[in-house]
């Protein structure tokens, strides 16, 4: 037999939910207060049956002192009846001596018993004997009587009934309003939180197709509106990072435009009869074709240090030594571009943890950039030492500098100072940007900032290894 499976949407159920708690509240609420008014109404007709039983006592007293007993109210009931009600007559002589009227209709007259010293039965209800709390009939301080009450167990007179019911209908009343008035809300709040989750549904089907300047407005302060927040600090990123890939594969499109239509241009002179063939011509060409391979190179290590795809194998290492070694297969070239090379380094090892081969390149990159860009006859400083918990390598070199302003954006892939620091010394442009990646994988910071020494002045500083 199949199994019909009712499928509720979230609105339904916050309307379900919201709805059946303040269900269940009223009618706590609403058999609460029923029983409350119930006892405290049984109550009231005890009490009053009380108050009309104190202003009876003192006829009572005088009919006893009168006829010297109780014996007439024993043997004549008419007396007994005309003492409780006595509109059927008059029981005393003297105007005012009656007591006040018990209706019929509080159910009170019929539930008095009066009896003697003894607790025998004079006149009345022979079960107000059981009454916890009996009033006593006293002459001269002496006690002659007891007047009981059998108290109230349910409402049985009809004024009582009637007001009883009444109050029971209105609270019936009032108790369907406010089932329909939550129902109301209820039924707002849920469409309210539905509207809301369905915005975020929208924007977050046009994120998925493509549509990365998609937000959400904020209009409060709740879980919901925070996750809106996050919706569009992630749709932010994404944003970035497409516009990011966008300009990458721009970059990447222009700078190998450049070698190949150098490339391009060799040979179709050659071909033209302009240029021969010769081996100065042959070694242009392997010039740009390795300027080609170099910036294929690079794009490569960029793309791998910015994914995590390079796998780091992490040892302590003395960078000092590291640097000495690199230091060593550079000094010819330094020499060559007539540039002074000053190193002031430690005698005892700065020890940390790294990857010895991306340190390397990352010293290599460094020392290749200020070689590369420093004018002939300058200088280069490399100085490294302890500070902070850190090991903190600089790297200046002197004029050409770069501005202030522009220091952060050489860590920029494809970035070049236009000035002067530019594309014509050789370089691709990555290399800082490659050193960026491999200096955060080692947990540690890197940024740039004028030299003293008038070009620029890179900073790095890695954890020391204890």
């Amino acid at each position: 037999m199949a199994q019909i499976r009712l499928k509720f949407g979230l609105t339904a159920k916050s309307f379900l939910a919201i709805f059946t708690a303040c269900l269940l509240v009223l009618a706590v609420n609403g058999v609460a207060t029923r029983v409350s008014f119930q006892l405290g109404f049984l109550d009231y007709l005890n009490d009053q049956g009380d108050v009309r039983m104190q202003h009876l006592i003192p006829h009572l007293a005088q009919e006893c002192r009168e006829h010297q007993g109780w014996e007439r109210l024993r043997s004549n009931r008419d007396t007994w009846e005309r003492l409780l009600r006595p509109d059927l007559g008059h029981g005393h002589g003297r105007e005012g001596s009656a007591p006040p009227p018990l209706s019929d209709q509080t159910g009170v007259p019929s539930r008095l018993g009066l009896f003697d010293a003894h607790l025998q039965l004079v006149a009345g209800n022979a079960d107000a004997r059981n009454d916890d709390d009996p009033h006593p009939v006293v002459i001269d301080g002496q006690t002659v009587g007891w007047l009981g009450m059998v108290p109230f167990q349910q409402v049985i007179a009809t004024n009582d009934l009637n007001f009883y019911n009444t109050q029971l209908r209105a609270w019936w009343v009032i108790g369907i309003a406010l089932l329909l008035v939550t129902a109301l809300l209820a039924w707002i709040v849920s469409r309210a939180l539905q509207r809301r989750l369905a915005t975020l549904a929208a924007a977050t089907h046009q994120l998925a197709a493509g549509d990365y300047a998609i937000r959400i407005a904020r209009t409060s302060d709740d879980e919901l509106d925070a996750l809106a927040a996050d919706f569009n600090q992630m749709a932010q990123a994404l944003d970035d990072t497409e516009r990011n890939r966008r300009a990458f594969i721009a970059d990447i499109s222009h700078e190998l435009r450049t070698p190949l239509a150098v490339v391009r241009a060799e040979l179709e002179a050659i071909e033209d009869g302009i240029r021969p063939l010769d081996t100065a011509n042959m070694a242009a060409l392997q010039g740009e074709i390795r300027q080609l391979g170099k910036l294929i190179d690079d794009l490569h290590d960029l793309s791998m240090t910015q994914s995590g795809g390079l796998a780091y194998r992490f040892a302590p290492l003395d960078l000092v030594a590291l640097l000495h070694s690199e230091l060593n297969g550079m000094r010819g070239r330094f020499s060559a571009a007539s540039l002074t090379l000053q190193v002031d380094v430690p005698a005892p090892p700065l020890t940390l943890s790294g990857d010895e081969r991306r340190l390397q390149q990352l010293l290599a990159n460094l020392l290749e950039n200020a070689l590369r860009y420093t004018h002939a006859g300058g200088q280069v400083r490399i100085h490294a030492a302890r500070h902070e918990g850190h090991v903190r390598l600089r790297v200046e070199d002197s004029a050409p500098g770069v501005p202030a302003d522009k220091c952060a954006l050489l860590f920029e892939r494809f970035y070049r100072v236009e000035s002067s620091r530019n594309c014509a010394s050789g370089g691709s442009g990555l290399g800082l940007a490659i050193s960026r990646n491999i200096v955060h994988a080692h947990q540690g910071s890197i940024h740039a900032e004028p030299s003293p020494l008038g070009g620029l002045c890179v900073v790095i500083d890695l954890p020391e290894s204890a």
